[in-house]
């Protein structure tokens, strides 16, 4: 099952959806006014009601009751499925192949690969969701960047978390396009500013449910720009698995449902390419992860 959340047409209140067969997305929200309280009506309320919400849904799919309710997905206004209010964690370097590159641009020896895990956060409100604008912040950096990344979204919460025990943990996984201010992080020697900037979290457009996913370490991820391939690669090149990132960012700290923790890119970023090629005013972004969809977003001036 994949999961939204969206503006109806003519709506200003956001609902949650389920993607159809046919591409389009039953409204639960409002499929919950009519079969009831079982049916969850927003993106937390699904990810802690676990597997009886999960089946509740299957069950709205199969009833006659919400033929009304279907959403053309062309119609929708997507939001970051999950808005406000949770954590977004984030992996740095963890690509062998990326962190070659990046070496190599930086003058270090290329195969200096990182011992431990390089972990930063996101602010609440870097995040947009597919389709929404991404401002290019010309007053501030001139070399704005792109990074598709696999996300995970924590279902189960928790503490000290074992390895062997990781992916009970996950609810579903989304894609993240982690927007970089290049010269920001450099300047201040850390990653949090030049990461952190307003609409710098693309994510989305759905969450995919992790029983669609049968092994996150083994997924094809790519990026375009204006249509020409920038990334291509598979999550089997990180160095830190999806588990291990789990159980490591989950000792002595307390991973909550809905938890976003989005897990490094592969080689072929703008900054990395000979010459440098930054995003531009006017660019569209689309970053893909198998299994669950494209996320799609044009770089605007501001």
């Amino acid at each position: 099952m994949k999961f939204a959340t969206f503006l109806p047409a003519q709506s200003r209140q956001p609902s949650l959806g389920v993607e159809t067969p046919s591409g389009d997305f039953l409204d639960l929200t409002a499929a919950a006014a009519v079969l009831g309280p079982v049916i969850p009506g927003s993106m937390a309320q699904l990810i802690r009601g676990g597997a009886a919400a999960i089946q509740a849904v299957a069950e709205a799919l199969a009833s006659p009751r919400v033929n009304g309710l279907l959403q053309a997905r062309d119609s929708l206004t997507f939001l970051p499925p999950i808005r406000t209010g949770k954590n977004v964690f984030c992996v740095g370097r963890n690509y062998r192949e990326h962190i070659i590159e990046g070496n190599r641009a930086n003058g270090r020896p290329e195969n200096q690969f990182p011992e431990a895990i390089e972990f930063f956060t996101k602010p609440a409100t870097a995040l947009v969701g597919h389709q929404g604008a991404v401002l290019r912040h010309e007053a501030i950096t001139n070399s704005l960047d792109y990074e598709v990344e696999l996300a995970i979204v924590i279902g189960k919460g928790g503490a000290n978390i074992r390895e062997e025990d990781a992916l009970q943990h996950v609810f579903g996984y989304t894609v993240v396009n982690d927007i970089t201010a290049r010269d920001l992080q450099k300047r201040h020697g850390q990653w949090f500013k030049g990461k952190g900037l307003d609409t710098s979290c693309p994510v989305g457009p759905v969450i995919t449910h992790h029983s669609a996913i049968a092994d996150p370490n083994q997924l094809e991820l790519s990026l375009t720009v204006n249509g020409e391939q920038r990334q291509r690669h598979n999550t089997n090149d990180m160095i830190f698995s999806v588990q291990r990132i789990i159980a490591e960012l989950s000792i002595g700290m307390t991973l909550e449902p809905g938890d976003i923790i989005s897990t490094g890119t592969p080689q072929g970023v703008g900054f990395a390419m000979t010459p440098p090629a930054c995003l531009q005013a006017g660019d569209v972004v689309r970053a893909t992860v198998q299994g669950i969809g494209t996320l799609e977003n044009r770089i605007v001036g501001g």
